[in-house]
């Protein structure tokens, strides 16, 4: 018997078990993983082993950190059917927990090679912040500055007096053409040509005194410069050295014992530096147990636990896929041979649908785009509005499509039919003159009737391509919302982008700085239904040729 495998603790016996593994970048959790998850948080909930705030009890002291946990039905070699858990990442800054499986390989070792390298990266953290704020470094650069400024404005002053004085002699000169003999005008060029001189060499003097003057401030900030950069120089080779020990330390097994590290595992990827916690995630962590110890995989499932993080969108106890960017490269080959669920993103959700054109001239189309249609060809799907709009109408070319939805997104869409409207309904966008409107159902009750949010994103470099709220690398997006009715536990809202970010609505209703509330069937912010309930319902733009504002509306289905 194995220490982390767990009996479930009410009856499965009528429970069918999937024919095939869980897709993991895209499931809806098989019941027997629901199960295994709730049993999971029914252990958080009531649990002593640990201390740790997951930001869900006011009383916690410590800072609140929620997390990522998974669950692994598995059946053992007694054809037995239970499961084992994992937690991404460490818990109460632990590695070993009597519920969850160990790590693929555990940094927190005492006294390891992890630690003690991570010590010295910490040293040479702290000797570097020290000389970028030693008192005397910064007295330097202070004073470096304010000299330099007033040598420039010394250095400016004098050049332009001597561009004045070179001005003034050619005045002298041509009025003394005129009225000077050629002796007279001879000795006078004699002497501006003196004066000439005279001032270029007191504008070199004045330049090489400011030079003299700067360079042994400059030299004693060289000093602590160079020194500092020694240190960034062998921190960065240390922390390089370190992250190439834990990749070949980190070995995946897959279901034929075939292993690879981490390098290998991303050598083909077009990822530059390795993921920070590559491998860490609950994932690879529960296939690792489960095939160092002869426990066949059979579904699969993770969950959060906990506040949810200032950037991303993560609600408590809400099922998540496993990250693109960390876990792909790993699990590709951890579940190679494994039988899988297809993936639905792979499919195209379009068939059998059609678009509707809403308006038509010589210049444009409006056309109403079903949810689940995209806008243009993906990596995989080439059906889009796009295509559909070069194969059915005549003489169109160009880019075509002026702006785009969201796949899941329903609504209003502007067609151009060649370059020249497109570049001028583009301008719009891009000026952000263009009205638009959508209606969307949120997944719960908003307090307030009207408001704006503004919240900075980015893609998730991790985890393509949800959106992460970014104040330092993120683009500005801005949402006027009002409500329009509350009605069974949600809330109807119209919302305005002034922004078009990607994501940005869905975003903007989901994160806890925003509205807080998930869109209904949002699968990447809140939870899966039979469609994403977001339409773009109203669009109002300046036509190409008439000059006219044109407005249309399409009524939501919901």
């Amino acid at each position: 018997m194995h220490t982390h495998f767990q009996y479930f603790a009410s009856p499965i016996d009528q429970i069918e078990l999937p024919k095939k593994f869980t897709f993991p970048f895209y499931y809806e959790p098989h019941t027997l993983s629901i199960l295994a998850a709730k049993e999971v948080q029914n252990y958080l909930e009531t649990q002593t082993d640990f201390e740790h705030n997951f930001g869900l009890d006011n009383t916690k002291k410590g800072a609140i950190i929620g997390k990522m946990f998974g669950v692994l039905v598995v059946e053992n070699q007694n054809g037995e059917i239970g499961y084992i858990s994992a937690v991404s990442g460490k818990l109460a800054d632990k590695n070993e927990h009597i519920k969850f499986v160990p790590p693929v390989y555990d940094m927190l070792t005492e006294a390891s090679y992890y630690l003690k390298e991570k010590e010295a990266l910490k040293s040479l953290d702290i000797a570097i912040n020290e000389l970028e704020n030693n008192t005397k470094y910064i007295a330097l650069l202070a004073h470096f500055k304010a000299e330099n400024k007033r040598g420039a404005i010394d250095i400016r002053d004098k050049k332009d007096a001597l561009n004045a004085a070179k001005s003034a002699r050619k005045e002298q000169r041509t009025k003394a053409k005129s009225i000077l003999s050629s002796e007279e005008y001879a000795a006078l060029e004699e002497t501006l040509k003196k004066e000439s001189l005279a001032s270029k060499y007191f504008f070199n003097d004045v330049t090489r005194y400011w030079k003299y003057t700067l360079q042994p401030i400059k030299d004693e900030i060289a000093e602590f410069e160079d020194r500092i950069s020694a240190l960034k120089a062998e921190r960065k080779a240390k922390s390089v050295a370190l992250q190439q020990f834990i990749s070949d330390q980190y070995h995946f097994f897959n279901s034929k014992k075939e292993i690879k590290n981490l390098s290998e595992l991303f050598e083909d990827t077009a990822i530059q530096n390795l993921p920070a916690g590559s491998g860490e995630c609950a994932a690879p962590k529960l296939l690792q147990y489960a095939f160092q110890h002869d426990l066949k995989p059979i579904s699969m499932a993770e969950f959060w636990w906990g506040q949810s993080p200032n950037k991303e969108v993560r609600k408590h106890q809400q099922f998540y896929p496993a990250c693109q960017g960390k876990c792909k490269p790993i699990l590709a080959h951890m579940l190679a041979g494994i039988e899988m669920d297809k993936n639905p993103l792979l499919e195209n959700p379009a068939v059998g649908k059609e678009l509707e054109i809403i308006f038509e001239d010589d210049e444009l189309l409006v056309i109403y785009k079903p949810e689940d249609f995209l806008s243009v060809p993906g990596i995989h799907i080439q059906d889009s509005v796009y295509t559909r709009m070069k194969l059915e109408i005549e003489d169109i070319s160009g880019p075509i499509v002026v702006h785009r939805l969201d796949m899941s997104t329903s609504g209003l869409l502007l067609i151009a039919k060649h370059k020249r409207a497109h570049k001028f309904l583009q301008h719009q966008f891009i000026k952000r003159t263009v009205t638009k409107r959508y209606t969307a159902l949120l997944d719960g009750l908003v307090k307030e009737d009207k408001g704006t949010i503004n919240l900075p994103l980015r893609v998730d470099l991790d985890d393509r391509p949800r959106q992460l709220v970014c104040y330092e690398h993120g683009r500005p997006s801005e949402t006027r919302w009002e409500v329009v009715e509350r009605k069974n536990g949600k809330t109807k809202v119209h919302f305005y982008p002034i922004s078009g970010r990607t994501h940005q609505l869905r975003v903007h209703a989901s994160h806890t700085a925003g509205l807080n509330i998930p869109i209904v069937g949002d699968d990447l912010y809140g939870t899966k239904a039979d469609r994403l309930y977001l339409h773009a319902d109203t669009l109002e733009f300046t036509h190409p040729t008439t000059r006219e504002k044109m407005t249309f509306y399409k009524e939501a289905e919901f």
